[in-house]
């Protein structure tokens, strides 16, 4: 069975994307940390980060960079954090969360609660910075 993110890939399922090329597809997180919590994702279906091919994985964080260089023009914070968990969806993922202080990129924080509005501004703002 496919994972949410090759729905949201498919575009069986709607996301705020950010960015997309023919390998990558950047979109905000439903259940942000913070505002401009994006999750970055390659095309392909890989449960694991570590299981991608070398060279797929090196542009995804190459991907990533330009991502969360777009976040950080748009959201004021000191640093992107970065988080590969895996857990929570079997597709290999990256977490860029904007922070100001390291227990903002704690997952035990209660997710914000953001109206449709909310992720369509801040993701349209992300994509006007993304190079």
């Amino acid at each position: 069975m496919s994972s949410i993110f090759v729905k949201i890939i498919n575009g069986e399922i709607p996301a705020h994307k950010i960015a997309e090329d023919d390998q990558f597809l950047a979109f905000l997180d439903i259940r942000p940390l913070q505002k401009g919590h994006t999750l970055v994702i390659p095309k392909i279906e890989v449960d694991d980060i570590f299981d991608l091919e070398d060279e797929l994985l090196a542009g995804l964080h190459i991907f990533a960079k330009r991502v969360a260089k777009a976040i950080r023009k748009t959201i004021a914070c000191k640093k992107i954090g970065v988080a590969i968990i895996g857990l929570e969806v079997p597709h290999a993922h990256i977490h860029l969360v904007p922070i100001n202080a390291v227990s903002e990129l704690s997952f035990k924080n209660p997710p914000l609660d953001l109206e449709y509005s909310e992720f369509a501004q801040i993701a349209e703002s992300i994509r006007e910075n993304f190079e």
